[in-house]
């Protein structure tokens, strides 16, 4: 028994090293956007064309990433795109123009789309190998993966300005953490790999709903990434010190929501986490844009991350019992909505208000309790996933 333990531990931290070095690299890149946009001169409009062209390729990189995952496996190809997650940051930082840097961005959107599903379908396989939940847990680490990066930028800059210097520094960190991740992920049956070669699915009808459930879950976390804090300064009136808490409430809770949602799934089960989860987000919000004031709607941003956290984890589970097409499809859609949501938000803002902008953002909570109630949620103890899961 000891030894599965420590068996299931050592892929634990493995896995969840993948999802910390997603994190970070993004993080990484995203932090030194001011320089980049001055090294580059880019305009406004320019800078914001870079950060959808990254979006753009992982939504777009689904038909590329099934097939990469039945040719590879996942082990293999969450070690090929972390490799060149490494290797484009130090390309990044030395793009000599617009048009090579929108290339490397678009490059890294498809690197983070395929890592994005490798990574969630060894979390996933790591669940029914051993039989207890762990996905809520390694999402977290994406967070913390995204402090580290965040710590070590603005250490470099203490030291140095150079971008290069930066992304040099953390490129060899990224390369380190591969190093130490490889030996401990989970390794794919050649048998189950070619059986999942020959297939070819279009998707079900459960694939859609599990990928209207993440898109409207990747939507509200945007929305609230991008939004709070201006519905904080611009409709509460809140003070410019206090602005920036939106985003810091939403972030804490999800974190810590994460960390103990392991814990609530296998007591409840995915489907009501997922079903409940949404309907505290969306009413805990809506009821904030009501009562209005600072105190409201920090404790209905609090019901926004706390209400979504283990939406994304869940789904990506119960999608990788649908095979790796379907795995690959709701990350794409996910990494659309996340990409989309924010857009859509201003849009409505624009058209109305911020308040019908948020109030679109608690239906769109709303509606990933619908689309949970589509869903069969599969129990751990009775799951049994496509073998093409690791493949």
């Amino acid at each position: 028994m000891f030894g599965v333990r420590d068996e299931f531990r050592r892929a634990q931290l493995a896995i969840a090293a993948l999802f910390c070095f997603l994190g970070f690299q993004y993080a990484t890149w995203a932090s030194r956007l001011p320089a980049i946009k001055a090294r580059l001169d880019l305009t406004e409009a320019e800078l914001g064309l870079l950060l959808m062209a990254c979006g753009a390729g992982a939504a777009a990189s689904f038909p590329l990433v099934a097939v990469l995952m039945k040719r590879l496996g996942s082990r293999r190809l969450a070690l090929l795109s972390a490799v060149c997650l490494s290797l484009l940051l130090l390309a990044l930082s030395v793009a000599p123009n617009y048009p090579v840097a929108l290339a490397v961005i678009c490059c890294d959107g498809i690197a983070v789309g395929s890592l994005n599903v490798a990574m969630n379908a060894q979390g996933a396989a790591l669940e029914v190998t051993y039989g207890r939940t762990a996905m809520a847990k390694l999402h977290a680490t994406f967070s913390a993966g995204s402090l580290f990066a965040a710590l070590l930028a603005s250490g470099m800059n203490m030291v140095t300005p150079a971008v290069a210097a930066h992304f040099g520094v953390a490129a060899v960190l990224l390369l380190l953490l591969v190093g130490l991740t490889r030996s401990g992920l989970l390794t794919e049956d050649p048998q189950a790999q070619e059986k999942s070669r020959r297939k070819l699915t279009l998707p079900s009808r459960v694939t859609i709903w599990m990928g209207l459930a993440m898109v409207f879950g990747t939507v509200t976390e945007g929305a609230m990434n991008d939004w709070s804090a201006l519905y904080m300064k611009d409709v509460v009136d809140a003070a410019p010190s206090l602005a920036p808490m939106g985003i810091a409430v939403v972030s804490v809770m999800m974190v810590l929501a994460r960390i103990f949602a392991d814990g609530w799934r296998s007591r409840w089960g995915d489907g009501r986490i997922v079903r409940v989860g949404g309907a505290v987000a969306g009413a805990g919000l809506a009821l904030a844009l009501l009562a209005g004031g600072v105190v409201p709607t920090l404790i209905g941003f609090a019901c926004v991350g706390l209400g979504v956290a283990a939406v994304t984890p869940c789904v990506y589970v119960a999608a990788a019992g649908q095979g790796t097409d379907a795995l690959a499809l709701v990350a794409a859609m996910g990494t659309t909505g996340l990409l989309a949501g924010p857009a859509v938000i201003g849009f409505i803002a624009s058209a109305g208000s911020l308040v019908w902008g948020m109030g679109a953002v608690a239906a769109s909570a709303v509606l990933v309790s619908l689309c949970a109630t589509r869903i069969r949620w599969p129990g751990l103890a009775e799951a049994e996933p496509d073998p093409s899961v690791l493949t």
